[in-house]
């Protein structure tokens, strides 16, 4: 069993799923950095790195490009833009990446977590997403998503985003995945 004190999740703090993640970092010994930005409202507050305009800046992204990969429509507001670019960072930082959500019929992943996900597939990264739809894991083979029985985190440098309704189903597939990674 890989030693919880070597590892480091990544995750932005808010409400939901990366507050979740980041309780159970925390309960097992994993390291925590929470990315966020001047004026942002979170939960955790844990290992807190507050990214500098400079660092936001290099992770500019085209909102019509967002909007058209994950085919729905954000909004041009400054906060929307400010929480993708965080988002980036997190995905960065990991070597693999963990999310809470619901996969759509079109393959995305719901809400502004989906920009998290399409960054991941973007970068390469594995990818597991807990869809509380579906009550199960998936991981992105490269095409499509196939389900997975039981993931574990085996990357020293992780990722955990996800939806901000977090059902029971959602907090208890973390749960699980921290002890089976750290028990």
């Amino acid at each position: 069993m890989p030693k919880a004190t070597n590892f480091t999740l990544f995750s932005g703090g808010a409400q939901g799923a990366e507050a979740e993640f980041g309780r159970q970092a925390e309960s097992h010994g994993v390291q925590e950095v929470t990315y966020t930005f001047e004026g942002h409202r979170i939960e955790r507050t844990r290992g807190i790195r507050v990214l500098t305009q400079e660092e936001l800046a290099k992770k500019d992204v085209s909102l019509t490009y967002v909007s058209k990969l994950l085919a729905r429509k954000f909004s041009n507001g400054p906060q929307i833009r400010m929480v993708l670019r965080t988002i980036m960072h997190q995905v960065d930082a990991g070597l693999e990446i963990f999310v809470v959500g619901s996969i759509q019929e079109d393959g995305t992943v719901k809400g502004g977590t989906g920009w998290g996900a399409e960054f991941a597939k973007i970068c390469n990264k594995p990818l597991f997403v807990f869809c509380q739809q579906k009550a199960g894991w998936f991981t992105w083979d490269g095409d499509t998503w196939a389900p997975v029985a039981a993931p574990t985190i085996t990357q020293t440098h992780f990722t955990g985003t996800g939806t901000r309704f977090l059902e029971e189903s959602g907090k208890a597939a973390i749960a699980d995945l921290f002890a089976r990674s750290f028990a």
